[in-house]
């Protein structure tokens, strides 16, 4: 009998040399290969007759090869294949197709899938670019004889599980039908049940046994549009044992982060008086909320660990120096870890102008800066002489030691991926736990012993508004905060879409501002990592060209700057520096003014090719403009054809201005996986699940997940939880690619 945990070359039909092949498609056991569902079902039980079909429908056919064959046009071959049923014909077409010209035989059995279209020269019906599978070749009977050993071979006659093909084809859906068939066949009868009776009563879910059956072959009297939008109850069953698992795991992070020693900070008249004296601005009533929740962290005897987001403009960074005075008054350290030089420079040059004149010892340390000046802030850091510490990945160096840390700010997180957040918290527990209290007695009430250092609050904050459901899970085990108040004062931007042919009339309206006392961006695209280096030459050519048309011939009276990745940091410092204090009117820039570049005199944002930018870019980009009281205005360039897509990240930047609005529209539009571009983000690598279909049944595992982590109950025992836990730790990093928990 096969095991859940048995390799799935053991499976009859798989073996060593089809096991490398799913290996590449993350299949390496028989729970793997069970868990690899059919994207979508046909029903073959009652297929559709030819004279049936209608224009518009998906539809299921099976019939017979007719002819079939390649023609060409001026534009591209297409491929055409006739398929019979009786005297009733249809057509399918593929278009750029010649790997097709020999894979279809007259009399050959066929099923295939698809939106029946009417051709509207004679009107005949047909598929264009169906889904096919060939059931059954001449020489195995003739139409009934293939029809009959289709019907014997799970083909026909019910409603058919589709798997995406593997290894470039050769492993079809029929083959994966077969071979998933004979492992449920040759399952071991004792599948272990690790979800609570109690949750599984509560939710009414199946059994894990009867889900692996049901989710490949449904029962005849299945729900088709259930089984199409997962939702049959063996879909649920699946779906929230990975859901619940992960939640679980988070909330057992969340348990063991609070029976860690922390700092209980306090928060006194002085610590507040403080805090008020370094405002340069009356807080919203969204800021005063957000740092008390901070400040009720601060002050528990465990670590604080909580998400602070906000939309861009905010104000997020001054409730983070908020929370760091409170860290600086009690005698602590403060590292504000930011994922780009820039970035870094701008917290620095904001710490500097904001906390300097109360007297508080601020340093910058970064990878570029020379040896001899390294060496000295480090030498500060050791010495406790720096309070705020603000940097880049140069704070993660082993040379880097703090006297007495107290507190971590880490700025857009999900640039930096969760091992370097838990490298930098850990690194500073151990510089903690070397070092001497130090100035701790100057009011802090530090809660350490000799066996447990105290470890240092963090809080990690994002100008990128993240979506409820993909903070359930990648930021499941923090708290969080948000910012959802712009401070007053703050005038929408408007928000206008103009094609390439209309730039003339947009320099107009730029010159306009400019001379009328503000200033302007103009973005060209991101370099992206994926290009050869010969295309990231051409598109930063393609940006000074531009620099260099816009200064010379259109703006030659106006003061024109550059900046782009690839300038040494001091030119990028200088660059800002420049346009900050207006010395610069336009800024031609690539996305590296994205984050952290806040000059509130701009009221102008063009964005060149737009249609090439993610939505959650250009609303990052966006978010550089209208930081002052003055209208402003952002203004999207398309030149030639734009995809379905990008009209509609276009068309949700023209209607809104919110930023959750449009990060769930971003997560919908390009799946969980690429919401931040890269996997290193630590979110779960999901095989059944899918955080936006699945968003409720998430909120569900989440409250059941933490009832369970209360502890044993009259409903759940624990003997429950120690099973439910011994599950999870075994799922988690195997499966879920997470840092293992507890």
């Amino acid at each position: 009998m096969l095991e859940l945990a048995t390799p799935v070359q053991y499976v009859k039909g798989v073996g060593p040399r089809i096991g490398e092949i799913l290996a590449a498609k993350g299949i390496y056991t028989v729970g793997d290969l069970l868990h690899y569902l059919p994207f979508r079902y046909e029903d073959r039980l009652n297929p559709r007759g030819i004279a049936e079909l209608r224009p518009g429908e998906m539809a299921t056919v099976i019939g017979e090869v007719r002819n079939s064959g390649l023609f060409r046009t001026r534009r591209m071959p297409i491929f055409q294949l006739t398929v019979g049923q009786g005297r009733t014909r249809l057509r399918c077409l593929w278009f750029n197709a010649t790997y097709l010209q020999d894979k279809f035989k007259p009399g050959q059995m066929i099923a295939l899938y698809g939106k029946v279209e009417q051709d509207e020269r004679n009107l005949e019906l047909q598929i264009v670019q169906p889904q096919f599978e060939i059931l059954g070749d001449p020489g195995d009977g003739g139409e009934n004889g293939a029809e009959k050993k289709a019907a014997e071979s799970l083909e026909i006659g019910r409603i058919v599980p589709i798997y995406e093909s593997a290894g470039q084809g050769k492993l079809t859906p029929r083959w994966f039908r077969r071979v998933i068939r004979t492992a449920l066949d040759n399952l071991t009868p004792e599948l272990p049940e690790p979800i609570p009776a109690a949750v599984r009563e509560h939710l009414g879910l199946i059994s894990p046994r009867e889900a692996l059956w049901n989710v490949h072959w449904p029962e005849p009297g299945e729900s088709f549009q259930d089984l199409q939008s997962f939702r049959t109850p063996a879909h649920i069953r699946m779906i929230f044992d990975e859901l619940f698992f992960v939640e679980l795991g988070l909330e057992l992070k969340r348990q063991q982060q609070k029976a860690q020693t922390g700092i209980a900070f306090r928060l006194d008249d002085r610590v507040r008086a403080a805090i008020k004296k370094i405002l340069p601005f009356h807080p919203t009533a969204a800021q005063k909320r957000v740092l008390k929740e901070i400040a009720a962290d601060m002050e528990k005897p465990y670590p604080m660990r909580r998400l602070l987001q906000g939309d861009v403009g905010s104000g997020k960074t001054i409730v983070g120096f908020e929370a760091a005075i409170i860290a600086i008054e009690n005698g602590y350290q403060v590292a504000l870890m930011a994922p780009t030089e820039i970035l870094a420079q701008q917290h620095y040059f904001s710490a500097r102008r904001i906390l300097e004149n109360a007297g508080y010892r601020i340093v910058l340390l970064t990878g570029s800066l020379e040896a001899d000046r390294k060496r000295e802030i480090r030498r500060h850091i050791a010495q406790g002489n720096a309070q705020l510490v603000i940097g880049t990945h140069a704070l993660l160096e082993e040379k880097v030691e703090f006297a007495n840390p107290g507190l971590v700010i880490v700025d857009e997180q999900h640039r930096f991926g969760v091992m370097q957040r838990l490298k930098l918290m850990k690194k500073s527990g151990e510089d903690g736990s070397r070092a001497a209290l130090g100035r701790a007695g100057e009011g802090a009430r530090p809660s350490t012993s000799a066996t447990a250092p105290a470890e240092p609050d963090v809080l990690v904050m994002t100008a990128t508004p993240i979506p409820r459901t993909l903070a359930l899970t990648l930021y499941g085990d923090l708290d969080l905060s948000v910012l959802d108040e712009l401070p007053p004062g703050r005038t929408p931007i408007l928000t206008r879409r103009v094609a390439d042919d209309e730039s003339l009339k947009v320099w107009e309206f730029v010159k306009k501002q400019v001379v009328g006392g503000h200033q302007a961006y103009v973005v060209y695209p991101v370099i992206a990592e994926s290009l050869t280096d010969e295309n990231k030459e051409n598109e930063l050519k393609a940006a000074v060209k531009m620099y260099r048309e816009l200064s010379g011939k259109i703006f030659p009276d106006l003061k024109v700057g550059l900046l782009h990745g690839r300038l040494d940091a001091e030119l990028k410092d200088q660059v800002m520096r420049m346009f900050q204090k207006g010395e610069l009117q336009i800024l031609v820039a690539t996305t590296v003014i994205e984050v952290g570049v806040d000059v509130p005199n701009a009221t102008v944002m063009v964005i060149e090719h737009a249609e090439r930018f993610g939505l959650a870019q250009l609303h990052q980009l966006r978010g550089r403009i209208g930081r002052g009281a003055a209208k402003s205005y952002c203004i999207l360039m398309t030149g030639g054809k734009v995809s379905e897509d990008a009209e509609r990240r276009l068309d949700a930047m023209v209607k809104t201005n919110d930023g959750f609005k449009i990060a769930e529209l971003d997560l919908e539009l390009r799946g969980p996986g690429e919401f931040f571009g890269t996997r290193q983000a630590g979110l779960p690598s999901f095989r059944v699940a899918n955080i936006i279909r699945d968003a409720k049944l998430l909120e569900v595992a989440k409250r059941e997940a933490a009832a369970v982590i209360a502890g044993p109950n009259a409903e759940i025992s624990a003997e429950d939880i120690s099973r439910a836990l011994v599950h999870m730790r075994a799922l988690w990093q195997h499966t879920y690619g997470l840092v293992e928990v507890g």
